[in-house]
């Protein structure tokens, strides 16, 4: 059973980064939108199995932590079809949101110390974006140099995660 939840979580975890990555970087709207929709909704499927597993074995930080980023990304995800401009309110939420989540994940031990270093990098960029946001700048999804070079972080974060989930198995 636990194997099953760890590769079902994996490819939950690779089609966010496949399919973020992608939408950040295609022009077109309309295939920006789908792009990110598959990623949100990938996320949020992994994040919840995350949630009941590390919560299963007794880790309630970093099941916190996936579970704060399942509702950060639903977040996202209810801005996605409104457009770069339209999706500002949800993405600052949203980013707001993946920070919690990546320091309440990467402090603990559970993931090797790499993984949990880039996860609270990255941590940090999404924080520095909200922020931003907040305070009135207009900042897109799509805006360099942050969020644009927050998101490779972020990645890198989902590849170590999949890497330790597929080690598990």
């Amino acid at each position: 059973m636990r194997t099953s939840l760890n590769l079902v979580a994996a490819v939950g975890l690779a089609l966010g980064a496949v399919f973020g990555l992608a939408g950040t970087l295609v022009a077109q709207p309309n295939l920006r939108n789908i792009s990110w929709g598959i990623d949100a909704l990938g996320l949020v499927m992994a994040t919840a199995l995350l949630t009941l597993k590390f919560f299963g074995e007794g880790s309630d930080f970093v099941a916190a932590g996936f579970l704060v980023f399942a509702i950060g990304e639903a977040v996202v995800l209810s801005g996605t079809a409104a457009g770069l401009v339209g999706s500002v309110p949800a993405f600052a939420a949203g980013t707001g949101l993946w920070a919690t989540s990546l320091l309440l994940i990467s402090i603990p031990g559970e993931f090797p110390i790499l993984v949990r270093l880039v996860g609270i990098a990255s941590s940090i960029l999404f924080a520095i974006t909200s922020a931003r946001i907040f305070w009135g700048e207009q900042l897109l999804p799509t805006s360099s140099p942050l969020p644009f070079f927050a998101y490779p972080f972020l990645v890198f974060t989902f590849i170590g995660w999949i890497w330790t989930l597929l080690r598990e198995t």
